[in-house]
């Protein structure tokens, strides 16, 4: 029988020694795993697709041309009906309104048209933006409209 192979090891393989020059074959990061690039990150961009060109660069004309463009802030609109609050032979326009509190001082900047939705009972001059059934109705009530 050979007893050889019964012995208890006493050389121990030495471990790996790691960061010791990119020269050794174990340098920098060697056996640490995945401590750099897609891994090491704790979250990923939402358009990231793995390497692979992005699909927002992929169609670029979809990103902003046509788009971005500044929008023309629209008027209020103004209902006949409103501007029965008014008396005979008085005068319509941004401040009046703004007194009568039927626009408020934000919307001043946007100004304002009046259209026809309803009934004009007094004859008003109308120093607004005005439709054409609008300017009508004012017509046929006395009333004028100057813009």
């Amino acid at each position: 029988m050979n007893t050889l192979s019964n012995l208890t090891k006493i050389v121990h393989k030495r471990a790996k020694r790691l960061g010791r020059g990119l020269g050794s074959r174990a340098g920098a990061k060697s056996g640490r795993g995945t401590t750099r690039h897609q891994t090491a990150r704790t979250t990923m961009p939402l358009h990231f697709e793995g390497g692979q060109n992005r699909m927002v660069k992929r169609f670029p004309l979809l990103r902003g041309k046509g788009r971005n463009k500044p929008v023309a802030p629209k008027p209020v609109l103004i209902s006949l009906t409103q501007l029965n609050s008014y008396k005979k032979g008085d005068v319509v326009n941004l401040e009046s309104l703004l007194k009568k509190r039927i626009i408020t001082e934000k919307e001043i900047g946007r100004g304002a048209k009046v259209v026809s939705n309803g009934e004009l009972k007094t004859a008003l001059t109308v120093e607004l933006l005005v439709s054409q059934s609008a300017q009508k109705h004012i017509e046929n009530a006395g009333g004028t409209v100057s813009s």
